[in-house]
C-alpha cells in the first residue's frame, strides 16, 4: 500500500490547520562510547498542536523514550532543539509531566500524599486547603477517592497507574508524556484505563505524547501515530492520521473497514519494512 495512494488514511505532512504548539526540529542524539559515537536518533522533525493526542510506536531501541525524555527536559539533543510555545526546552518543568510504566510512586506515602506532594512541590505558596482540594479532586477524577489513604503496596497495578496519572495532572501541565503507561497491565485493566484516559483528555484537553507497542491502543487513542524506524540513527518513518471521530467507541471503531487498513499498514511498517533484526 503506497502512502500517496492512501492520503486519506496515511499522511506524512503535518496538520497545517492549527498553530504548532510543540516543535521538534532537526533533533539528533549521539552518545559517546568506547567504540566511538553511537547515534540513537537522527534528524527528527515533527510538530504537535495544542490538545492533540499523539502516539509513538516502533521497535525497542528505536529511541522513543530518548525522544520523549528530551521533550520532558530530562535529556538534551546533541543537535537540533525542542520548543514549547516557542520557548526552547532545556530542563524539566511542571508544564511537562511524565508518567512511567513502573508508576514511580513513593512507597511510604499514601495515594493522597503522593498527589499532594506533587502539587506542593510546584505550588509551595498555595494555601494548604487548596492543595488538599486539588489532590482530592484528581484522585476522584481517576476513581480513587476510597483508596486515598492506601499506600502503593495496597494498590493494584491499575490503581497505582491511576495515582500516577492523577499526580501528573494535578499540577495542570500543558503536555502529558506517557511512557508505555499500560504496558504492564492485564488486558481488561488496560482497556479500562484507556477509556478513562480518553475521558480525562477530553475534559482537560492537555496535549498528550504517548509511547506504546500496542497498535490497537494507538488506533483507539491517538489523533496521529508516529512510526519510528529502527535504530541506530532512528528517525520518523511515517505519520499516520487516525480518521475516527470522537468521542470514540471501541466496538464501533473495530467495525470500520479503515481500522483494519490502518492496522495492516502499521503492521507492514513494523514487521516487514522495518522488521526488528536481532
Amino acid at each position: 500500500m503506497q502512502i500517496r495512494e492512501t492520503q486519506s488514511l496515511v499522511q506524512v505532512t503535518q496538520n497545517q490547520t492549527r498553530e504548532p504548539f510543540l516543535v521538534i526540529e532537526d533533533v539528533s542524539k549521539v552518545y559517546p562510547t568506547k567504540n566511538g559515537p553511537y547515534t540513537v536518533l537522527k534528524d527528527v522533525n515533527f510538530t504537535a498542536c495544542e490538545g492533540e493526542f499523539i502516539c509513538l510506536i516502533g521497535h525497542s531501541g528505536c529511541g522513543k523514550t530518548t525522544l520523549l525524555n528530551m521533550v520532558a527536559g530530562f535529556n538534551k539533543p546533541t543537535t537540533g532543539e525542542v520548543r514549547l510555545q516557542n520557548d526552547r526546552v532545556t530542563e524539566p518543568g511542571p508544564e511537562r509531566m511524565m508518567v512511567f510504566q513502573n508508576y514511580s510512586l513513593l512507597p511510604w506515602m499514601t495515594a493522597f500524599d503522593n498527589v499532594y506532594l506533587s502539587i506542593d512541590a510546584v505550588h509551595p505558596n498555595m494555601p494548604a486547603a487548596q492543595k488538599k482540594a486539588l489532590a482530592k479532586e484528581h484522585l476522584a477524577m481517576v476513581g480513587l477517592t476510597e483508596a486515598a489513604d492506601k499506600k502503593p503496596r495496597q494498590l493494584s497495578g491499575g490503581m497505582k497507574q491511576r495515582v500516577a496519572i492523577a499526580r501528573a495532572l494535578a499540577i495542570r501541565p500543558q503536555i502529558l508524556i506517557l511512557d508505555e503507561p499500560f504496558g504492564a497491565l492485564d488486558a481488561i485493566t488496560k482497556e479500562e484505563l484507556q477509556e478513562e484516559l480518553l475521558t480525562i483528555w477530553r475534559e482537560h484537553r492537555v496535549t498528550v505524547l504517548m509511547i506504546t507497542h500496542d497498535i490497537d491502543e494507538a488506533l483507539f487513542l491517538s489523533d496521529r501515530t508516529i512510526m519510528m524506524t529502527n535504530g541506530p540513527s532512528a528517525t520518523i518513518g511515517e505519520v499516520v492520521e487516525i480518521p475516527f471521530p470522537r468521542p470514540r467507541q471501541r466496538a464501533r471503531i473495530i467495525e470500520d473497514p479503515r481500522y483494519y487498513e490502518l492496522r495492516n499498514h502499521i503492521l507492514d511498517f513494523l514487521y516487514h519494512r522495518h522488521a526488528h533484526v536481532e
